[in-house]
């Protein structure tokens, strides 16, 4: 068989678990079958049940997504068309459209916006799918063709294109060497450290729960070696439960007889560190996240000087390029309508960055050597020339 009809029989075998691995530009596709586990994630990684312990159960996860996601939702953007701004910035189910996007994209890894149109053909609404109902369809070169959403039994296929070519939806995804269709979401690196941020908060209650001190042990003193019955030790069991047991009974004195002591058993440091751990963990889940530990309030965290820092760093670094990220691609996606709009944060409205804005409106207007028109391309403003 020749490579042609190699790659051509490979074309008519394709399907949705068959995705595109390289491409030349003199030949066709090259596929590789996908399996069950051919996916950005392994196969331990369960995303509803990851999302459910990281933002209805952890404080540390649910304020770090939190923070970044209703910043982004909230960051002023550059002036646009108002028809384009209209649909950027209203809400999708009654919440920001940009802030759902962003929390999923960082939850999730992929983020849908679903174009709804007017009568004549004209988008009048931009609606977030959530990611995990979302599977694509596969067209025969393994790139999608559309998508199916599944609620419950219920299941709606979405073209990705409509009868003119216009789009009928935006996907935003974050990077994945390992999946062709699917992003991978900050929560997947981030979950090990949820994981045992929850285990040293359940360690710590368990303490809270026994009289907030290390166990001991009631110790048979009998000289003629004699031991506890069974029915005696069981009785001895509930006594402790319930006289004893919880933070209501901490420093109840305790009445021992027939013989009985009590010998503390004390932790050791190593044992004890249960709490370094969970600070260490609660700072992964914040770099994971992209926010400097400072903002959320983890202790022990001195890497910048102050909050003013803390604050630009987590602009410079986590929603400035998160925000171009989805403007850049529903932008894309929309300019079908609006061609040549682009949307972008504008940065000379934001308050944490004013200080960087300052200095740098400083050393242009101390540049003598530049012109008027000059120095207002460097900054951003149109000169005469461009109006």
């Amino acid at each position: 068989m020749s490579f042609l009809s190699s790659v051509t029989a490979a074309f008519k075998g394709g399907g949705a678990s068959r995705v595109p691995i390289a491409r030349h530009f003199t030949s066709p596709w090259f596929f590789a079958d996908g399996g069950p586990n051919d996916s950005g994630t392994p196969p331990t990684y369960e995303y509803t049940r990851s999302v459910r312990r990281a933002w209805c159960d952890n404080p540390v996860a649910q304020r770090a997504v939190r923070l970044v996601s209703e910043s982004v939702g909230g960051a002023p953007l550059s002036p646009v068309a108002d028809e384009l701004a209209s649909l950027v910035t209203a809400t999708s189910a009654g919440q920001s459209l940009l802030e759902t996007l962003a929390a999923q994209l960082l939850l999730h890894g992929d983020a849908y916006a679903q174009i709804l149109k007017d009568a004549d053909g004209r988008p009048v609404e931009l609606f977030a799918l959530r990611p995990e109902r979302m599977t694509p369809v596969a067209g025969e070169d393994g790139w999608p063709t559309g998508y199916t959403y599944r609620v419950g039994e219920k299941t709606v296929h979405i073209a990705l294109e409509d009868e003119s070519g216009a789009p009928n939806l935006v996907h935003i995804r974050g990077f994945s060497p390992l999946d062709d269709h699917h992003g991978t979401g900050c929560l997947s690196a981030a979950d090990a450290a949820v994981a045992l941020h929850d285990a040293a908060t359940r360690w710590n209650r368990a303490l809270l729960d026994n009289a907030a001190r290390p166990s001991g042990a009631l110790v048979c003193d009998s000289k003629d070696g004699d031991t506890l019955t069974a029915e005696q030790f069981e009785r001895l069991k509930a006594e402790l439960a319930a006289a004893y047991q919880g933070m209501a009974n901490a420093g109840r004195p305790m009445l021992l007889e027939g013989g009985l002591r009590w010998q503390g058993l004390a932790l050791t440091p190593a044992e004890m560190d249960f709490a370094e751990l969970k600070a260490g963990a609660a700072r992964d889940i914040a770099l994971a996240f992209g926010v400097p530990p400072m903002l959320l309030g983890l202790p022990g965290d001195n890497t910048y000087a102050n909050y003013r820092e803390a604050n630009r760093a987590l602009w410079r670094l986590t929603l400035l390029p998160l925000g171009a990220k989805i403007l850049g691609a529903l932008a894309e996606g929309l300019d079908p309508w609006f061609h040549g709009e682009t949307l972008a944060i504008d940065i000379d409205r934001v308050p944490e960055l004013a200080e960087d804005r300052e200095k740098l409106w400083a050393r242009v207007t101390a540049a003598d050597f530049l012109s008027d028109g000059e120095k207002r391309r460097l900054l951003g403003l149109e000169t005469d020339d461009d109006a």
